[in-house]
């Protein structure tokens, strides 16, 4: 089956709003917003573990077991390392060609709190490997049907999953509402914090929106410090921890290292560079992170200000590779995949890290940010009811503020209404494709116990 591209619906930021949002109403009738709602596998969809095993082959091999043993955990951990499969899928359904800059892999573990350069705490979108320019209703999508899964992982009632997706969707039409009848400039300038909820956003979403605030002011490079490093003949070095952290073999890898960080300075604003040059490289080392990342080339880079070791900072350099998006939403116009992940998230979040940018080597591309600058998501794993629906409304209403800052504002919310028919038919896919995420992460459990693929469980 080749999944259907679908082209951008452009409506013409010349025009009035009362037009583009008329012209966002009429698209209805070509995809009525209950088509959302249809998820069905067709007769021909690929093998699932054809596309993993596809998207593997570009990755360090002695890395994908731990891949597919953490991938094999769950059905969330098996969504949260399938974003290629998800790709195809919903490029094969109805698509409004509504564009915005997709985070890409927006599920629910991968929003949180986090500082802005002037370290206030603000919550937002935190991963943007695969972001893309594409259909609005893919990252609603993604969100929704990782809340589904994540209730039933954590064996909530058979209504919070689909309650949650439900208000995760509502929270993004009210949210793009507003926003859709705000200036430009305020649009970009808005966000979420304590002191900045959007109503769409009840008391229990508030209340841990307070809590990881509280706790991201903790993580720091400094806070890190300790865990990660250890003294070696007198000199500070990362700790080795097997297979997680290891330090690569031969005595060229701090060279490499060096060399990839002057290019990565080269792609910093003048002030943030000359801040970055301050520091020198002590050390480097693997890191294997996340799921969907694991096997992809992910480095940690210790360095320091002071030859007194009292100013450390560490740096991720991870490797970029194409968006799984791009078979279906056409390639990126980027050279380096680096850059794509940091204009995307530049883009998207209210402020990033100072640190971020971009580096090539080796054939490689890499974007680069600091480890830990007061960073925290909630953990998905142990998520009640209430916690659930509350982060379900965070995440919804700050997809609406990166949709409405890369896409139309005007033309979505015309789309998408005042009624429910929306989010109801989000939610409608959501089970369905929960549904087919628990198929598919079983085909990956028969798959490792036939060896068909290796599986390394490191946790």
């Amino acid at each position: 089956m080749t999944a259907r591209r679908s082209p951008p619906h452009r409506t013409g930021f010349g025009q009035s709003r009362a037009v583009r949002a008329e012209a966002g109403r009429a698209l209805r009738r070509r995809i009525p917003r209950s088509a959302h709602g249809i998820w069905t596998a067709p007769p021909d969809r690929p093998d699932p573990v054809d596309l993993l095993e596809s998207s593997s082959r570009h990755r360090i091999p002695g890395l994908v077991p731990i891949r597919y043993g953490r991938m094999s955990l769950s059905p969330f951990a098996f969504l949260r390392g399938s974003a290629s499969v998800m790709a195809h899928d919903l490029a094969s359904t109805p698509t409004t060609g509504l564009g915005v800059q997709l985070s890409g892999d927006a599920h629910l573990g991968n929003f949180g709190v986090f500082a802005t350069p002037e370290r206030d705490r603000v919550f937002d979108s935190n991963d943007f490997d695969e972001t893309l320019p594409g259909p609005f209703e893919w990252d609603v999508k993604r969100l929704a049907t990782s809340l589904v899964v994540a209730a039933r992982q954590n064996r909530l009632s058979p209504a919070a999953g689909p309650n949650a997706a439900l208000a995760a969707a509502r929270a993004y039409r009210v949210s793009l509402r507003t926003l859709a009848g705000e200036s430009y400039f305020d649009i970009w300038y808005s966000h979420i914090d304590r002191a900045n909820v959007p109503d769409a956003v009840d008391r229990s979403g508030r209340r841990l929106l307070g809590e990881a605030s509280r706790r991201a002011r903790r993580e720091t490079g400094l806070y890190a410090f300790p865990r990660l490093t250890e003294r070696v003949h007198g000199e500070f070095r990362i700790r080795d921890d097997p297979p997680l952290i290891v330090h690569y073999r031969g005595t060229s890898a701090k060279s490499r290292a060096e060399r990839t960080v002057r290019t990565y300075l080269r792609t910093l604003p003048v002030e943030r560079r000359a801040l970055l040059d301050r520091y020198q490289v002590v050390d480097v080392a693997q890191k294997v992170v996340g799921v969907g990342s694991v096997g992809t080339d992910c480095s940690i880079v210790l360095m320091f200000g002071d030859s007194d070791h009292a100013d450390p900072v560490f740096l991720q350099l991870k490797e970029a590779v194409a968006s799984v998006y791009e078979p279906y939403a056409g390639a990126s116009r980027f050279a380096s995949h680096g850059e794509r992940v940091v204009v995307g998230q530049r883009l998207i979040q209210e402020a990033s890290d100072i640190a971020l940018g971009w580096s090539s080597a080796g054939g490689r591309d890499y974007y680069v940010r600091q480890l830990r600058d007061m960073k925290f998501s909630s953990d998905v794993a142990t998520m009640g009811a209430k916690a659930l629906l509350g982060e379900a409304e965070l995440c919804g209403a700050s997809l609406a503020r990166a949709h409405a800052r890369t896409g139309d504002p005007a033309a979505i919310d015309g789309y998408l209404g005042e009624k429910s028919s929306f989010e109801e038919a989000v939610a409608r896919f959501a089970v369905a494709y929960a549904d087919q995420t628990q198929v598919d992460h079983r085909a990956l459990l028969r798959a490792i116990r036939r060896g068909r693929v290796p599986a390394k469980v490191d946790v």
